[in-house]
């Protein structure tokens, strides 16, 4: 089985609080003073598209490797964004996928695939319409001291880059190289496969220079959209099989096919973006 390697990681904010009068103290008289508004209604304060999270239950996440000091999680990728076109499409097949794997979670926003099925503005806006990526090199640690050597040698291999189709035809399983993490993702077989194994080839060659491990011999570029615990091999092949029969059921002018265009090429090091090429519009 073709194992690849993911890691994912997020951030999480906290809000101080204003500490209440205590109840009993006298409030001075201020004449001169209007009187103080009341509070807006809550809902006000939300946007209109806004989707509590709090309401979904969240996975847990384990790290592909220990930290140590001085070194940075380095991955090299191809950002890219699901046409809104195409949600309602993907909507159905992972209502498909989670009636038989029913512990799958959003990929890298960790809630609950099972739970954002049953609303499908939160299963917009938490899943479908995020940003994805096809990995152009594994997920490693980098010491401090080589990254802005790397990041020069990546901007001129890519600096001559052009636009190319990718299409996201098939719909397969993989899993991490210490099979804590099993996923659900849509392979580039076809339209896209020369040019993406290209940019794999020149990541490699800058990984290699700077002693970091390379990509896999045989590589298969995807996206992945969902995400489980362990190795769940046997359920999520049966899963692809049951995407399949419902897709073979339709007509063809119900059927999809997800193309993106490539534009952009990222290096991400800890939590910083570097922009290795960006093609305009």
């Amino acid at each position: 089985m073709d194992a690849l390697m993911a890691n994912y990681g997020s951030d999480s904010d906290s809000d101080g609080g204003v500490p209440a009068a205590t109840e009993g103290d006298a409030a001075p008289e201020s004449p001169d003073f209007p009187a103080l508004l009341p509070p807006p209604p809550l809902d006000l304060l939300q946007p209109p598209n806004f989707v509590d999270y709090s309401t979904v239950t969240q996975g847990s996440r384990v790290r592909s490797f220990p930290h140590v000091e001085g070194n940075y999680a380095l991955h090299v990728y191809i950002p890219v964004v699901i046409p809104s076109d195409a949600w309602k499409h993907l909507a159905l097949v992972m209502k498909r996928a989670v009636s038989i794997v029913p512990d799958l979670y959003a990929v890298d926003a960790d809630y609950a695939l099972s739970e954002l099925c049953k609303d499908e503005q939160k299963l917009d806006k938490v899943l479908l319409s995020r940003e994805f990526h096809v990995s152009l090199g594994r997920t490693v640690a980098i010491q401090v001291h080589q990254i802005e050597s790397l990041i020069a040698m990546l901007r001129q291999k890519f600096r001559s880059q052009q636009r190319y189709w990718m299409d996201f035809n098939k719909w397969e399983h993989f899993v991490n190289d210490d099979c804590t993490r099993s996923f659900l993702s849509l392979e580039v077989t076809s339209t896209g496969l020369p040019e993406i194994s290209k940019q794999i080839a020149m990541v490699d060659d800058a990984y290699r220079l700077h002693g970091l491990p390379e990509f896999y011999k045989n590589p298969r570029p995807h996206i992945s959209l969902a995400w489980a615990l362990g190795d769940i091999s046997c359920k999520l092949k049966q899963a692809v099989k049951e995407i399949e029969k419902y897709q073979s059921s339709m007509n063809t002018c119900q059927k999809y096919n997800l193309r993106c265009k490539f534009s952009h090429v990222v290096c991400k090091i800890g939590k910083k973006v570097y922009d290795i090429c960006k093609l305009a519009d």
